[in-house]
């Protein structure tokens, strides 16, 4: 998608020779600034009630006498903000994206005023309403034609809105990369997979990469994360990504993406209801690489590294069994409890190893717990840290960005779940507060680093009727690091 700006007032909007035309107005009143055509149009519909100067009301119109534009389409920004801009956009480009239009020029009329923020919106926005995922669905409807999305706006407003629409094109590359990786099927998307896209990413990117094998992990002791990878055929890869764009002696950043790409739950096995959305699992390992992708795209001065532990969680005669015991990376000990909880058990060697990069922080993201959608829904990420100051950046860069988390406790109460008698943990306590619980699992292994954990399993998918993944949390993480940049 190609975007860009063009200097024109709104008094000459209905010159603008384009396939659509998106006019976004706010406020409670007619826009004044509004050339005639278009304000006659938008007035006369306001007084036949088929729309109102409200949140969420759109109207369509077609070849409007006076208009050069083919196609026009009004939409309230509600509040101006960019949330709300966005949702008004999503309303308005259902109208375009059906349609044949291949040029969209969108114009902000009244008090609406373009910013940073609100470009890198109208890309999210286009980029939600015309992804479509076809890799294993060759009769999936044909693409929207949209190519151009050109914004109009005031001279004074072009250089924020170009650096808003650049961050907003490297985000929509990277979760469009991480919803394509989550999208797959688990007999496509595997370890190996997940390993080749890390190699891409290098190769079209300038990253560096490394992939540890079985025999690798052997060799350092990862206990618990090959004690998960046992029960498949399919061979585990520990993979590494590293991004340098700033100095060799400015500490990296250090992202840990849970790889389970495809979890049965193990001899703990899950019931047979959605287990399909299983393969969503390795949502954590999609984000890693999505953010390498944007921030690499940006070229951003900072130094990233990501970390996936990629593997299967499948029920055989070699799998884990409740009650056996493993030795992490760490030396800890852990006694597996339940093998469905399988997650930690990968991240907590992932974490353990991230330690040999001496980070200024690290952020695991996993699809961690059903116990917190059951906590925040599927609107909120849940966020644990011990690090108010940490807490409170990736808190804001969720705000930022379109991609909200919420910060959940870490009290040391409920770390007592967590006792074994044959082991120094357990890997479950007892089924309440369970994603506090895992968080403190976590917690144990990371007495040496800056670290935050992001529970996204009521972020990273949808079911029902729109089943697929999100790309979350690619633009938290993206507007995390780049604040880490600046």
């Amino acid at each position: 998608m190609d975007f860009k700006t063009q200097v024109a007032g709104a008094a000459g909007l209905a010159k603008l020779a384009t396939d659509a035309l998106l006019v976004l107005v706010s406020g409670t009143e007619l826009p004044e600034n509004l050339d005639a055509a278009l304000a006659s149009v938008l007035g006369t519909a306001v007084k036949e009630g088929d729309f109102a100067f409200k949140a969420g009301q759109t109207l369509y119109a077609h070849r409007v006498e006076g208009v050069k534009a083919t196609r026009v389409v009004y939409a309230h920004a509600g509040d101006g903000s960019a949330k709300a801009l966005r949702r008004a956009l999503g309303l308005a480009l259902g109208y375009v994206k059906s349609s044949g239009a291949k040029q969209l020029t969108v114009a902000a009329t009244g008090t609406l005023a373009w910013h940073g923020a609100l470009a890198e919106a109208l890309v999210a926005a286009v980029s939600e309403a015309t992804y479509l995922y076809r890799e294993t669905k060759p009769s999936a409807p044909a693409p929207a034609r949209l190519a151009s999305v050109t914004v109009v706006c005031a001279k004074t407003e072009v250089a924020a809105i170009e650096s808003g629409l650049r961050i907003g094109q490297a985000v929509a590359a990277g979760t469009t990369l991480a919803r394509e990786c989550a999208n797959r099927p688990a007999n496509h998307c595997t370890p190996s997979y997940l390993a080749e896209q890390a190699k891409k990413l290098a190769k079209d990117h300038g990253l560096k990469v490394e992939i540890l094998e079985r025999k690798d992990c052997e060799k350092l002791g990862m206990g618990s994360f090959l004690a998960v990878a046992q029960g498949s055929d399919e061979p585990p890869k520990f993979i590494v990504a590293r991004y340098h764009g700033a100095a060799k002696t400015v500490a990296p950043i250090v992202l840990v993406g849970k790889g389970i790409t495809f979890d049965t739950g193990g001899i703990s096995l899950k019931p047979g209801a959605k287990m399909d959305e299983m393969k969503f699992d390795m949502g954590g390992a999609a984000s890693v690489l999505g953010t390498l992708r944007a921030v690499a795209g940006l070229k951003a001065k900072v130094n990233l590294i990501g970390i996936i532990p990629a593997c299967e969680n499948m029920p055989s005669g070699r799998a884990i069994k409740p009650g056996d015991v493993v030795t992490s990376l760490s030396g800890q000990t852990i006694e597996i409890l339940n093998t469905d909880a399988e997650g930690r058990l990968i991240l907590c060697d992932a974490l353990t190893y991230a330690e040999r990069f001496a980070p200024a922080a690290v952020v695991d993201i996993a699809t961690l717990t059903g116990a917190c959608i059951t906590a925040l829904g599927h609107h909120r990420s849940g966020l644990f840290s011990p690090d108010d100051a940490l807490a409170g950046e990736l808190q804001a860069a969720g705000d930022a960005a379109g991609d909200p988390a919420w910060r959940m406790p870490l009290d040391d109460e409920y770390d007592e779940g967590l006792k074994s008698s044959f082991a120094d943990m357990a890997n479950i306590g007892d089924g309440t507060g369970g994603a506090v619980v895992a968080a403190m699992f976590l917690k144990r292994f990371t007495a040496k680093l800056r670290w935050a954990h992001l529970d996204i399993a009521g972020t990273a998918w949808k079911s029902g009727a729109a089943k697929g993944a999100t790309g979350r949390p690619v633009p938290l993480l993206t507007h995390f690091v780049l604040g880490r940049a600046a």
